[in-house]
């Protein structure tokens, strides 16, 4: 699994949003997490193949996530 938490800097949109969940699905990485401070929500890709992830699930802060397997645990995110 692979967490971020999304940078100030002037390329992180693209570098969080897309290199990173790309790159990181052709790892074969199952679960890539971002946090975005921006807009006050977490990110979970997922199911990665073909070198994309196949899933992507975008929740606010405070929103239970839930990591699917391997990782398969539930986050409070209420403190974000």
């Amino acid at each position: 699994m692979a967490v971020e938490v999304t940078s100030w800097d002037a390329d992180a949109a693209r570098r969080d949003r897309v290199d990173k969940p790309d790159g990181y699905a052709a790892a074969g990485i199952p679960v890539y997490l971002l946090i975005h401070r921006e807009s006050c929500s977490v990110v979970v890709f997922d199911q990665p193949e073909n070198g994309s992830y196949q899933h992507e699930e975008r929740l606010p802060f405070g929103a239970p996530v839930h990591l699917p397997a391997p990782v398969d645990i539930t986050l409070d995110t209420e403190p974000l």
